[in-house]
């Protein structure tokens, strides 16, 4: 990913060339608030796509028994692999084929890639979830969604076809009560749901989430950089336009005991 262009390149790749390191929805807030309800202490966790590796970063230090990372791209698995070290694993799989065993973690965990898969992959990816987990484990999902509830669905089409050329990626995401159906049907039981806005980047959101020299390291690349500009302000206008009908959801979810 690294040699592709930036006129080219998926916006959160973009993003984090360019510094920037919590590239969630709900930014740090939702993720602190997601694990905090995710009881992982003692648990033995399972991330889909973890990234950068920012939130297995935290999963860690809550003080899981074990920690398996998922992560379909070389590039990711690496970044991922020097944050966990030796006190977990990382993993080249699919989310909706990891190869784990059925019902050996107490815990899995996904954040903003859900949204990004058809609706199919999305099912497939959730019944993967339930496939791992014990009975009584917790799926904490941290994903985008359409607002309000009953959005129509020519609202819907523009904003996914508004998200997709501003970021690159078919971003597919679902209304609050699409996300509580996708897990339900897959025999899962909702038990907390949870909004924030989506402010990505929103200029308080930023630094909440870099802190302050960071912050000024990533502004100061996107300044450097014309085409990556471009492309950043694309995206937060994106954002701005539809912020009516954006949130960031976090819901986690049980499989019946």
């Amino acid at each position: 990913m690294s040699d592709r262009d930036a006129d080219h390149l998926p916006g959160h790749w973009l993003l984090a060339r360019l510094g920037k390191r919590v590239l969630r929805p709900g930014g740090r807030e939702m993720t602190t608030r997601m694990l905090a309800n995710a009881g992982l202490s003692g648990s033995q966790v399972v991330e889909f796509a973890p990234g950068l590796g920012r939130t297995a970063r935290e999963i860690i230090a809550a003080g899981p028994s074990s920690y398996t990372g998922v992560e379909a791209d070389e590039d990711a698995a690496g970044l991922s692999r020097s944050v966990v070290g030796d006190r977990g694993q990382v993993i080249i799989g699919q989310a909706d084929h990891t190869g784990l065993p059925d019902a050996t973690a107490d815990v899995v965990i996904g954040e903003a890639m859900l949204s990004m898969q058809t609706d199919a992959r999305k099912a497939d990816i959730v019944n993967e979830a339930f496939r791992v987990l014990r009975p009584g484990g917790r799926y904490c999902v941290h994903e985008l969604a359409l607002t309000p509830d009953n959005v129509s669905d020519d609202v819907k089409t523009e904003v996914r076809q508004a998200l997709a050329r501003a970021i690159k990626v078919n971003a597919r995401p679902l209304t609050h009560t699409e996300w509580s159906t996708l897990l339900t049907e897959a025999g899962f039981e909702v038990a907390e749901v949870s909004f924030l806005p989506m402010a990505l980047l929103e200029p308080k959101r930023i630094i909440s989430d870099e802190g302050p020299l960071r912050t000024l390291k990533f502004v100061s690349n996107v300044i450097r950089d014309s085409d990556a500009r471009a492309r950043v302000l694309g995206m937060r206008q994106t954002f701005r336009k539809n912020r009516d009908n954006l949130s960031a959801i976090c819901v986690i979810a049980r499989k019946p005991s």
